[in-house]
Formats: structure tokens, C-alpha cells, sequence
């Protein structure tokens, strides 16, 4: 969906693949939008969607589970995890907003750790400062995740601006895909 290489070789299918990527691209650049204006809303929704998908998952678990081998204790407590989990999340907000913050800590700092290990490995070449650069950004977003740890609104407010504008640019870029697809099939 992403790669240009993977464009349909069907020509027939070009303008069906064009005028819903640049619809899909569409809503995903409102709902962006209108995640970046209510922050704390685009959180709940974020946080409420896990937790009811961690739900879904403890079921389908414990069914299996149930099917399979009901005197599997490993798969009795995957299931009890999840679900408590989740009904954690779903109860108490607050819960879940600080436990994704903590994950985004870590995928920072090990994206930072990644950056310069690349950047160091490119350094003769051209373009390694690039790399550095990412990884001082990714320290800079960890350290101000970590900051407001223990700050549910600002925590909250954070995520719900980072989920945002993860939308954004993929309805931006969905867009600009699209644009491209529906041009190659007036060629």
C-alpha cells in the first residue's frame, strides 16, 4: 500500500485504487486534524480502542484455550492478563495513558540507541549527520515523555498530539499517493 513498486500492474484497476487511497487519505487527514484540535479526546479514543482490543484478545484466548487444552495454565493466565488488563485500562484511564507514555520512553531511547549506531557506522559518508540528528530528537522526545510521566494531563496530552499527527501525515501521504495513481491513469 506504500511502496510505489507495489502499484496494481491491472490498468483497470488504477482508478479504483486511486480514488479510495485519496478517500482513505481524506479521512485520515480530517480525523488528524481533529486529533490535533482535541488532544485529550484522540488519547481516550487511542487508549479505549487498546483496552477493548485487549478484551477481544483475552476472549479469543481464553476460548482457545478452552478448546484446545483447558488444563493449560499458561494459556488460563495469558487469558486472565488480558482482560484484566484491559478492563484496568477501561476503568481507570489514567492506568493506561501511563503505561503507553513508559512504552514510548523506551521506543525512543532504543530509537536514539538505533540512530547513532547508524549514524556512527555511516560517518565517512554523506548524510551520517542525518542520522545523529534523529537520535538527539528521539532523546529530547524520551526526556520530555519521562518528564511528564507522573503528569496525566500533559502525558495525555502528548499522546493524543503524537497519535494525531501520525494520522495526519498518513492521510497526507495517502493523499499525495493517490494524486499520483489518479495522474498515472490520465497518461
Amino acid at each position: 500500500m506504500w511502496n510505489y513498486g507495489l502499484l496494481p500492474s491491472d490498468v483497470d484497476l488504477l482508478p479504483k485504487v486511486g480514488k479510495h487511497t485519496v478517500l482513505v487519505g481524506s479521512i485520515l487527514t480530517i480525523v488528524g486534524f481533529v486529533g490535533i484540535i482535541f488532544p485529550l479526546f484522540t488519547t481516550l479514543a487511542t487508549i479505549s480502542f487498546i483496552a477493548w482490543m485487549m478484551l477481544f484478545g483475552g476472549i479469543v484466548a481464553g476460548f482457545l484455550t478452552l478448546k484446545t487444552n483447558a488444563k493449560d495454565w499458561l494459556g488460563w493466565l495469558k487469558t486472565f492478563l488480558l482482560i484484566a488488563t484491559g478492563l484496568l485500562i477501561l476503568v481507570d484511564p489514567f492506568t493506561g495513558v501511563q503505561a503507553l507514555g513508559l512504552l514510548l520512553v523506551i521506543y525512543f531511547l532504543t530509537d536514539a540507541f538505533a540512530s547513532f549506531a547508524l549514524g556512527s557506522n555511516m560517518k565517512p559518508s554523506t548524510g551520517w549527520w542525518v542520522w545523529f540528528l534523529n537520535g538527539v530528537f528521539s532523546v529530547i522526545l524520551a526526556i520530555i515523555f519521562l518528564t511528564s510521566w507522573n503528569s496525566f494531563a500533559k502525558e495525555a496530552w502528548l499522546i493524543g498530539i503524537f497519535v494525531a499527527i501520525s494520522l495526519l501525515m498518513d492521510g497526507l501521504t495517502l493523499l499525495f499517493v493517490g494524486k499520483k495513481i489518479q495522474n498515472l491513469e490520465k497518461d
